[in-house]
């Protein structure tokens, strides 16, 4: 048995050598790896040694040669293939352990050049990949060093490697040529006649892997399967980890990610809890439990079977207390085991645990995804994602009553929950919390209309609340129905050809208006 090993990245590839070696495998090898396993005194043969032809231009030919090819392409149940070898004096080659140049880790380097970028695009490792996962009933190809362990115990065990985890192999090795092949497709196109680079490249390649099959869709005669991003986000919602419950359901997982990206981007303890992809109920508290009863206050009702989500530690109070109510999830960074006691007598409730970057809020800008992107006929919508923060200093305050300390606090999160609800949207809030949300209308006034119906509902006043709009007034009517609800200070972007007829309503009605020059539409 023969095994060629070429790797970039030597992460345990001499121990693997050393493993093979002891099995009596022989080693051929190149360059950097081919002196690392020279001295630590293992026997291997250089590939010039082997294909009697030199190593030429700076490395990059090295292994394209009918000897190194011929030993992985050969099928060892065909005689024709078996004899030609032979008459060519070609070993077979039966396994071949190779990662690439470093294509993506260079072109992630501030400063890189196009020349840098050209000299880190493997051409000899892909081809050798290509070929001994072609053939992968005869050559187990390894491409990541994760891989080397299990290659090793069935060695070990059985003296050859299964038809199972070679096919497995296989795929995985065209797997990582078709990323790396992608990745060099998605810098060179992005690439400027000036050598900048476009955010948005000429074609683009997305690489996603499968999480797992869904049981249907959006609706139960429709199928569905989860992914992930190839490299996601620290924090996201698909690095989290199922505690316990039911399988996640396509609504499950899309309503889950709003409960999630919204009640990150608070940095007290906050809860969020979310229906049908809106946050019916967010709010603010010295602590979990507390933040929960605050959030459950706007809308009990819509909060039946609904996404809870938390970003800071449920104790085994908060968990005492939401399972009071029927949930379909509830996400948290962590858990107590008080809690999780709790939640494990109701079995049905998935229980997600995501782990939140390092550094704790301040950090969960790393967690969020950098673009959006939209499924349309035959295409798609591709944008930067939301991820504008709102600070004091961006607000121009265009009222005559100006805005006291607290009202710029609960403008401020209204505006930040006004985000993650769908437009037309229109966020009522006092004290940390919401107190009424109007949702995806088309009309703004019948968001304002129904914002307040909520809070009636659910018996809260919107007395001396903030109203946060995500987008312009188009009209001062739906201004004038928040003030006849209850509101005295007000947060929309501005820029309506009718700004000064609103800011003049404002001031007619005598309450504190802002504007952050920022939209949120959210469709």
């Amino acid at each position: 048995m023969q095994a060629l090993i070429s790797v970039s990245d030597k992460t345990g590839v001499l121990d693997f050598a050393r493993e093979l070696n002891a099995l009596g495998v022989k080693l051929l090898s190149t360059g950097g790896t081919a002196k690392l396993l020279a001295d630590a005194g293992l026997p291997v043969t250089e590939v010039a040694d082997h294909t009697g032809f030199p190593e030429m231009l700076d490395g990059r030919v090295k292994t394209l040669h009918p000897t190194i090819h011929g030993g992985l392409l050969a099928r060892r149940d065909l005689p024709e293939h078996v004899a030609a070898i032979q008459k060519h004096n070609i070993a077979p080659i039966d396994i071949l352990c190779v990662n690439l140049y470093p294509f993506e880790a260079t072109v992630a380097k501030p400063g890189c050049t196009l020349e840098d970028a050209i000299e880190n695009i493997d051409i000899g490792g892909p081809a050798m990949v290509r070929s001994a996962a072609k053939n992968w009933k005869d050559v187990a190809v390894l491409t990541d060093a994760s891989q080397y362990a299990q290659v090793i115990a069935e060695l070990k065990a059985n003296k050859a490697v299964s038809k199972e985890t070679k096919f497995a192999l296989s795929v995985a090795a065209f797997n990582r040529i078709s990323n790396y092949d992608a990745a060099i497709s998605d810098y060179l196109s992005s690439l400027q006649a000036d050598g900048s680079r476009t955010e948005y490249p000429a074609q683009s390649n997305g690489r996603f892997v499968k999480l797992q099959d869904l049981r249907y869709g959006e609706n139960p005669h429709q199928t569905a399967a989860y992914y992930r991003d190839l490299h996601p986000a620290p924090g996201s919602l698909v690095t989290g980890k199922q505690l316990q419950g039911k399988e996640l359901s396509y609504n499950n997982i899309a309503d889950a990610d709003a409960a999630w990206e919204c009640v990150k981007s608070f940095d007290t303890p906050a809860c969020v809890i979310v229906k049908h992809a809106n946050p019916c109920g967010v709010a603010l508290g010295a602590n979990a439990a507390e933040a929960y009863a605050k959030a459950l206050k706007t809308d009990p009702t819509s909060a039946f079977g609904g996404i809870i989500a938390f970003n800071t530690e449920v104790d085994a109070t908060t968990a005492e207390h939401a399972t009071k109510l029927f949930m379909e999830v509830l996400i948290a960074p962590s858990f107590t085991s008080d809690a999780l006691a709790i939640f494990a007598a109701k079995k049905n409730v998935r229980v997600l645990q995501i782990a939140l970057p390092k550094g704790g809020a301040t950090a969960w800008e790393q967690g969020r995804n950098a673009q959006d992107v939209k499924r349309i006929g035959s295409g798609l919508l591709i944008q930067s994602a939301d991820n504008h923060e709102l600070k004091l200093s961006d607000l121009k305050v265009v009222t005559k009553t100006k805005p006291t300390k607290q009202q710029l606090e609960d403008m401020l999160f209204a505006w930040t929950v006004a985000k993650y609800v769908k437009s037309n949207a229109i966020v009522f809030c006092a004290g940390g919390m919401t107190l009424g949300v109007g949702a995806g209308q088309m009309s703004r006034l019948d968001s304002a209309r129904i914002a307040g119906i909520k809070a009636e509902a659910a018996g809260l006043s919107l007395k001396g609340s903030a109203v946060a709009s995500d987008a312009f007034f188009p009209f001062r009517d739906t201004l004038d129905e928040l003030v006849k609800a209850g509101a005295t200070s007000v947060i929309h972007p501005g820029g309506s050809v009718r700004d000064e007829e609103v800011i003049g309503a404002a001031n007619e009605h005598g309450i504190a208006m802002v504007l952050t020059g920022v939209r949120h539409f959210r469709h």
